[in-house]
């Protein structure tokens, strides 16, 4: 984003709303979901990346919100994005309950790796998914990077007995992906492997496709810098793609959508129903699954639901810094890019 694109600290400010909305169920350690909602000319924007994300991390996230606030996201190749359902680390007798919240979602993404639990738990709750979706039911497994080449090799081999679409992020590191995806050919254990912070979180997205380290690509709106980014990095890997998302409120679900839904081809279910895991939402419409898909279009939060969740004077003013800290990061990119491009001209 250049600077001329980059709105004044004030205006964003301006329109800042910040909510803290409880979470149904403990999801990525957190059980209370807070995020900083943004109103620009365009419409509305979110920016919120986890609590312990650095400015320089969150920035990209503040890129994506200016974005949706401030900017246009590309034409829509499709009106109806497919979803999938999202199983926390819970107990295999919550499984239903869980899935319920998914309305007419025929795929189901699984968390597994979960510290403090064993590969015990993450087959009797692959199994317990199995039993509620049935046989014709797509399931995928994310590991967070969570196992080792090793672990993984050997967690796969048996959770593959529960028929899985693909495992996500099995393993941290790009050179450990690639060295699982040989394991399992030779052991003949048929699951691909998919990249998602690997992408998300890396210098270099591209690297995954470039080493042969996975079979398809994850890609969330917020933590790539926005839409236009997104479609960037799909493209650049030249790998199948599954939208996801980042425990968003209707207003950051519609960033996903957009991306979703300008995507060429979009082979695989979505992970943007997580709207679902949150005990409530800023829109009255909110973005949760009807017969397994969303709508494409903007969310706007209505005003009764936004004073629903403030959040405290407290956290509204450590979230309003770090806006600031995420809007000076991108400032001092900017000019950077601006100095680079001046040095090419002359």
């Amino acid at each position: 984003m250049t600077a001329p694109d980059l709105p004044p600290l004030e205006e964003l400010l301006a329109g800042l709303r910040v909510v803290s909305i409880p979470m149904r169920v403990r999801f990525r350690g957190v059980m209370v979901r807070e995020a900083a909602l943004l109103q620009g000319p365009s419409g509305w924007g979110e920016f919120s990346p986890f609590l312990e994300y650095p400015p320089a991390e969150s920035s990209r996230w503040l890129a994506a919100a200016i974005e949706a606030g401030w900017g246009q996201w590309p034409a829509a190749m499709r009106d109806s994005i497919p979803v999938n359902a999202t199983v926390p680390a819970v107990a295999p007798d919550q499984v239903a309950g869980v899935l319920a919240r998914f309305d007419g979602a025929t795929t189901a993404k699984v968390k597994v790796a979960e510290q403090g639990q064993s590969i015990e738990d993450d087959v009797c709750r692959v199994a317990a998914v199995r039993d509620a979706i049935g046989p014709g039911g797509r399931i995928r497994v994310d590991a967070n990077g969570g196992w080792s080449v090793d672990e993984a090799t050997d967690a796969l081999r048996r959770l593959a007995a529960y028929g899985l679409e693909y495992a996500e992020q099995p393993c941290a590191e790009v050179s450990e992906l690639r060295e699982l995806r040989l394991a399992l050919a030779r052991n003949g254990i048929a699951v691909l492997v998919a990249a998602d912070e690997s992408i998300r979180k890396a210098a270099d997205p591209i690297r995954v496709a470039r080493e042969e380290a996975a079979d398809l690509v994850v890609v969330k709106v917020a933590p790539l810098g926005g839409v236009a980014r997104a479609l960037e990095v799909v493209a650049d890997c030249g790998l199948p793609a599954v939208v996801s998302s980042a425990l968003d409120t209707s207003v950051g679900m519609a960033a996903g959508v957009a991306l979703a839904a300008a995507l060429p081809d979009l082979p695989f279910a979505c992970g943007l129903g997580t709207v679902a895991l949150l005990e409530g939402d800023v829109c009255k419409d909110s973005l949760t699954p009807r017969g397994g898909a969303l709508p494409v279009g903007r969310a706007a939060p209505d005003e009764a639901l936004l004073t629903r969740w403030t959040a405290s004077a407290a956290r509204e003013g450590w979230w309003r810094a770090r806006v600031e800290a995420a809007h000076s990061h991108l400032t001092s990119s900017s000019d950077t890019l601006d100095e680079d491009a001046d040095r090419r001209r002359q």
